[in-house]
């Protein structure tokens, strides 16, 4: 029995594991391997990504023939339409063009219960495709039956022949969360559910300084306000995990401001962003939060994220994902709810709902599946596992110590066949219970 308990304990850790090595691998294996070298590098260079940044034009042939059938398709041939003129605007994009993706979303997660709204997103060219990169706007809406209002924008925009690249994580929420102790260990006592309205503007230019390689710097400001106890919970306002923590650092209760800028480098070498096949992403940000500037404390932090992917056939229908990311408080004392947490960007850890595990220091990997079923790559399907652990020096936990393991799976429905963007129903869940239903209109990663 006790064997048996070990081996479960390892499956974290190999996960984990196994997405950092595989992140990792490309970059080592791609000198070696002239099957794989890096794409060429043009003058000025990018093609279209959605909605990252995908900085390094990738001339070689596509890794598999371009998707046949698309929701559009269907409607149009519905709709009794003419499909040659929609494929010959397809095979001629322009810059000043724009592409709309618009879709419901609902979802059901333990921090909100059963939500729904709308997600868009609009991408368009800022000048040359053959020069600039695609950019993206993406926002959505949603309410849920606790009663919260979700609002979010993410910017993704280049300038003319990718001089710039402006980056964008904006937020404005009333919202609530379940509050917990430090840690990815079960507390003992019960959770405390503590609503509050959150404004979150994070925002990064960046300079591209050689083809794949962007250096930024930006602002960072995260405020939650009028937080006070839900009519939710089973344990006392008083007993809260978030109350205790505030009172201890010097926090007030009420309102919690965090105020800072940041620098930052990003690489990336995929062929697409929104749903890549192959290549790399790799970027950091250190961000240092100042009292001077209004905020509760001075403190710092360090970000990085990892991403890359591998056909497993020579029609790129089957492919493998790997995802590992990290972020730290290096130094300082952070406010309870910009402590890095699991779940945190909405789109890892599917199976918990966010700020279920929190801590100073979160290391977090994933390997997802993926797999089209139909020949013309409408329907699709893909697999996931995910493990993240998290640090608290309050509870005397180290990083690495505790795992919280995830797994799922989900349904992909091809809604626009020249960006490769996916209709998502998703599955996921953990431990304890943990459990959730997401739906959205991009991959996760």
């Amino acid at each position: 029995m006790r064997r048996s308990e070990d081996v479960l304990h390892r499956i974290p850790r190999v996960i984990a594991a196994a997405a950092v090595v595989a992140a990792l691998w490309p970059m080592a294996a791609r000198a070696q391997d002239p099957a794989d070298q890096p794409p060429q590098v043009l003058d000025s260079t990018e093609l279209p990504g959605l909605p990252d940044a995908q900085i390094v034009q990738d001339t070689r042939p596509p890794a598999a023939p371009p998707p046949a059938l698309d929701v559009g398709d269907l409607w149009r041939a519905v709709k009794h339409k003419d499909t040659n003129e929609i494929t010959h605007r397809a095979a001629n994009i322009s810059a000043g063009q724009r592409f709309f993706v618009v879709a419901p979303t609902i979802g059901s997660k333990p921090t909100t219960g059963f939500t729904g709204g709308v997600n868009g997103n609009m991408a368009f060219f800022a000048a040359d495709p053959t020069t600039t990169h695609i950019s993206s706007v993406s926002a959505g809406f949603k309410v849920s039956q606790m009663g919260q209002v979700l609002s979010g924008a993410r910017l993704a925009i280049f300038t003319p022949d990718d001089n710039w690249f402006v980056q964008g994580d904006n937020r404005v929420s009333w919202t609530s969360l379940n509050t917990y102790a430090l840690g990815t260990i079960p507390q003992p006592t019960g959770t405390v559910d503590v609503k509050f309205d959150q404004i979150r503007l994070y925002e990064t230019v960046y300079r591209r300084i050689k083809p794949g390689l962007f250096v930024g710097a930006g602002i960072n400001i995260d405020r939650h306000a009028n937080v006070q106890p839900n009519e939710s919970g089973d344990a006392p306002f008083d007993e809260s995990a978030y109350l205790a923590y505030s009172l201890q650092h010097g926090f007030s209760p009420d309102t919690q401001l965090s105020t800072g800028t940041s620098v930052g480098l990003l690489y990336d070498t995929r062929d697409s962003s929104i749903n890549a096949e192959r290549g790399v992403l790799a970027s950091s940000q250190y961000r240092t939060f100042f009292s001077a500037l209004g905020g509760d404390s001075t403190w710092q932090e360090l970000t990085f994220d990892v991403r890359t992917y591998r056909k497993l056939d020579n029609e790129g229908r089957r492919k493998l994902a790997f995802w590992s990311m990290g972020d730290f408080v290096t130094g300082g004392v952070a406010p309870y709810w910009d402590l890095p947490e699991i779940a945190e960007d909405g789109r890892s850890a599917r199976g918990y709902g966010e700020g279920r595990y929190r801590g100073e220091k979160l290391f977090y990997g994933e390997m997802e599946y993926r797999q089209t079923v139909t020949q013309n790559d409408l329907i699709g399907f893909v697999a996931f596992l995910n493990a993240t652990t998290v640090s608290s020096a309050d509870a005397g936990q180290k990083l690495f110590s505790n795992w919280a393991p995830g797994a799922g799976g989900g349904l992909r429905v091809l809604l626009n066949k020249r960006s490769r963007t996916n209709l998502c129903m998703d599955y996921g869940f953990g431990k304890a219970g943990s459990r959730g239903f997401y739906l959205s209109i991009q991959e996760a990663f």
